[in-house]
């Protein structure tokens, strides 16, 4: 387009270069005059006309080019206007997954393990044996603790049978002296007439008195024989504890398993001598249906998030998401279950306690994962998403475009993270432009060419951020 608008004005070109247009012209002349009337002449006059006109082409094309030049293009940037609508606020955690019970096998005596009944890793039930500990010696200490009962339960029958015989003397006894007594009351009016003589009711007194002795004799045996009773029903007592221990000790080689759960690997092995304090545990046994998941957060968090913690019967509270390591949601909803005595001064850190249902015991104790939950809900809040937001030396910062299309860059506070979105707190109205893509290509006063952004779908749940920004 350039060079046709020159050679459609030659004179205004060749104004512009009058040496050039003089010093051509002037060489033609002096060809025309050389050469007139000569045919020979008039074909080299043709060709060195032509080309002069060639020569006058090619001056006035780079003329008009240099008068001309092309202008540079702006730089392309996308922007958008901040999304504004009430977005749920949600916080993240990083915990551990605990049994809900989780017991650790012993053995409550010390002997050597013989055998081990259950298959490790297998579902267990309350009750079913694991492992049996040698029951040899504790089988010969029931054996004794049984004679030992035997031997007390002979003495208190012996004591019986005293007692027994005790009684049937004090009967004897009695009888005596009642019969001594009516000799002693016959006799005193007859002696006193002469019937009887004094020595027969003096003989009658005395036997009187001795079958009174009599009798107080064989009721001290008696109570004797009472009080050996007492002693061999306690001695039968004795007998017996001894033999519930020794029972107990036989039954505690058979080492069952105290809860449903899931049977762990064996720490001791068939041949050691366990029940002591270098072979105290042989498993542990988890009950994992339900699961709990432990997870610490700062005293600050707990500060900001106390209602939230602490509501009572809370439908946030009991919406805990968990988040697995390979990044899969777990489908069952969990809920807080515990909170914290206090703050370790250790760590300042609270424990928090969270309850998840682990039907077909999917969920194992001691596996890392996240506890993600709705928090608040941000009214009206103005996002943005995150590769909008620059972060230099703690401070956030996004690039706006102007009515003018010039770049102007302006500090905000951002907040929550929401999915690919950021909160933007303060700093940021609801009509500005945003640069979203093209940040690296523009600085402060560029002018651009703005282009509309396709903004990314507004995901409520985080995928990988936690916490907020402070």
């Amino acid at each position: 387009m350039a060079a046709s608008c020159c050679l459609s004005e030659p004179s205004k070109t060749l104004a512009g270069a009058p040496d050039v247009t003089r010093a051509f012209s002037g060489l033609g002349r002096k060809m025309l005059g050389r050469m007139t009337g000569r045919s020979r002449s008039c074909r080299l006059l043709r060709r060195s006309c032509t080309h002069s006109r060639v020569v006058l082409a090619v001056v006035a094309l780079s003329l008009c080019s240099c008068h001309k030049p092309t202008p540079a293009r702006l730089t392309e940037v996308t922007v958008g206007i901040p999304i504004r609508q009430d977005v749920p606020v949600y916080s993240q955690w990083i915990g551990t997954t605990v049994g809900f019970i989780d017991a650790e096998i012993h053995s409550k005596v010390t002997g050597y393990l013989l055998a081990q009944d259950y298959r490790e890793g297998s579902l267990v039930k309350t009750g079913d044996l694991l492992f049996e500990v040698d029951p040899a010696p504790f089988q010969a200490i029931v054996d004794q603790a049984n004679a030992q009962l035997n031997v007390a339960n002979a003495g208190l029958t012996q004591a019986k049978a005293d007692v027994d015989a005790a009684k049937a003397e004090i009967d004897r006894a009695e009888a005596a002296q009642l019969k001594t007594e009516l000799d002693v009351k016959r006799y005193s009016p007859l002696a006193k007439d002469g019937t009887v003589s004094q020595q027969e009711l003096d003989d009658a007194v005395q036997s009187n008195l001795a079958n009174i002795a009599s009798v107080a004799g064989a009721k001290g045996k008696y109570d004797r024989s009472k009080a050996g009773v007492i002693a061999a029903e306690a001695q039968i007592g004795v007998a017996r504890s001894s033999l519930h221990s020794a029972q107990l000790n036989l039954d505690f080689t058979k080492v069952k398993s105290p809860v449903n759960g899931i049977a762990g690997i064996r720490a001791a092995n068939i041949g050691d001598l366990v029940g002591t304090d270098q072979r105290a545990l042989l498993t542990t046994v988890s009950q994992i249906d339900p699961i709990l998941v432990q997870f610490p957060i700062s005293e600050q968090e707990y500060l900001r998030l106390r209602d939230f913690f602490l509501a009572e019967d809370s439908a946030l509270q009991s919406s805990l998401e968990l988040i697995l390591s390979n990044g899969s949601v777990y489908p069952i909803k969990g809920k807080i279950d515990i909170v914290g005595r206090g703050v370790e001064s250790s760590t300042g850190t609270m424990r928090i306690r969270a309850i998840f249902s682990n039907p077909g015991n999917v969920l194992r104790p001691g596996e890392y994962s996240r506890i993600r939950a709705v928090t608040a809900v941000r009214k009206d809040a103005l996002l943005v998403p995150q590769r909008a937001v620059v972060e230099l030396q703690g401070e956030f910062e996004v690039a706006l475009v102007g009515p003018d299309n010039k770049i102007a860059f302006r500090t905000v506070k951002a907040g929550d993270r929401v999915g690919s979105y950021w909160v933007i707190d303060q700093g940021l109205n609801p009509t500005d432009r945003v640069v979203i893509e093209g940040l690296q290509d523009i600085k402060t006063g560029q002018t651009v060419d703005p282009k509309p952004a396709k903004m990314p779908p507004l995901n409520a749940a985080p995928a990988s951020s936690l916490g907020r920004a402070n």
